[in-house]
């Protein structure tokens, strides 16, 4: 079975409508994609997996990267270097060997017994590892896949939300859950997802404030005191970690699984649609996910035109992209505390390193090229 390769409303993983490559680059000539890497971006490490990878995680102090995998298992890596330190598995994992949908680490302050992830399986278990030790210190069993989970910038709390309507909250010192949110009865009311539920997202600075999105095209908007959704955006059809909030400008970020008005710029408060961000000509590509990164800068990525795209927010152009990948690129995330010299010769949070998960395989690309 092919992992996340498209969405389906029969289940939540089908094989893709469109032609699949081997997942290991590049394997013969005849399935060798033309690779191209333009502008401020240039791939510096290629990790073989030996499984598909659906999600990928830097921890707090970036010193690590977290990858899940198709098969239940979770690599993490050592970011200098790459090489792999730990590998998560327990007997459930190995037994179920259903995908890790998503993962997150525990803020340091709140992870006095060392470091903690937080981590989401298609099976419907939920996960809190004891890194070093290989422990799963609390386990979950929701009654449906899970696909999608936040943690709160406190990280006091954390959200999960899948294959059904609702969406259950969670305390992370007790891994109790305090709250369910869902949809009221009548169908007629948008008061919540009717369908798949691939991303939250909490709220940067409004403590009980989250979104979601999933399949029915909606955008809902949470308070975590209230049971039913306080109001939606109508339009993006998100499909993985594709909705993201910038703290500074109150502004939604969305990405869509789909060639025309795939990426887009929504006001938080209004729910306006600001922009929808222009592909490049001829690279129209499905998205999977994307993250605002730093002040000044977008990264997506997706299918179909398998790329990685790195967009200057000021000028909505392009300023790095890795193109011609071998597979689409399902998850990415930066590392948020790098600050390296920039080609203008001064430090900037702006210039750092992503790392994606390209089918089998984890790329990390860098937008410094600084020898």
């Amino acid at each position: 079975m092919s992992v996340k390769d498209s969405p389906s409303p029969s289940g939540a993983y089908q094989q893709s409508p469109t032609p699949q490559r081997k997942s290991s680059i590049f394997e013969t000539d005849e399935e060798k994609p033309v690779l191209s890497v333009e502008g401020e971006a240039k791939i510096t490490k290629t990790v073989d997996l030996n499984s598909d990878g659906l999600c990928t995680k830097f921890s707090t102090d970036s010193s690590k990267i977290a990858v899940g995998l198709s098969n239940g298992a979770t690599k993490i890596y050592k970011s200098d270097g790459m090489s792999c330190i730990y590998q998560l598995n327990d007997e459930e994992t190995v037994s179920a060997r259903l995908p890790v949908t998503s993962l997150s680490f525990v803020p340091t302050g709140k992870a006095r017994r060392g470091e903690l992830l937080l981590a989401t399986y298609a099976s419907g278990l939920v996960k809190f590892w004891h890194v070093s030790s290989n422990k799963a210190l609390h386990t979950i069993h929701e009654p449906s896949q899970v696909l999608s989970s936040s943690l709160s910038p406190g990280g006091d709390q954390f959200i999960t939300a899948g294959s059904t309507e609702q969406v259950r909250i969670y305390d992370v010192a007790t891994a109790k859950q305090i709250h369910v949110c869902e949809p009221s009865p009548n169908v007629l009311v948008m008061d919540g997802h009717r369908c798949h539920i691939f991303a939250v997202k909490h709220h940067p600075t409004m403590k009980h404030i989250f979104v979601t999105g999933g399949w029915d095209d909606t955008i809902q908007f949470w308070d975590d005191r209230q049971e039913r959704s306080i109001r939606h955006i109508s339009g993006p059809h998100i499909c993985g970690e594709a909705v993201d909030i910038d703290p500074k400008f109150n502004h939604i970020l969305t990405a869509s699984w789909r060639k025309h008005d795939s990426l887009q710029v929504w006001d938080f408060g209004t729910g306006r649609l600001i922009k929808t961000i222009p592909a490049d000509y001829g690279n129209e590509s499905l998205l999977y996910t994307c993250q605002w990164m730093g002040k000044n800068h977008i990264v997506c990525g997706g299918s179909d035109a398998n790329m990685l795209r790195i967009i200057d927010k000021t000028t909505l152009a392009t300023s790095g992209q890795v193109l011609g990948l071998p597979r689409g690129v399902y998850s990415l995330d930066f590392d948020h505390n790098t600050k390296s010299l920039s080609q203008h010769g001064h430090y900037s949070p702006d210039v750092t390193t992503v790392a994606a998960v390209v089918g089998k395989s984890l790329l990390i690309v860098t937008n410094n090229l600084k020898p």
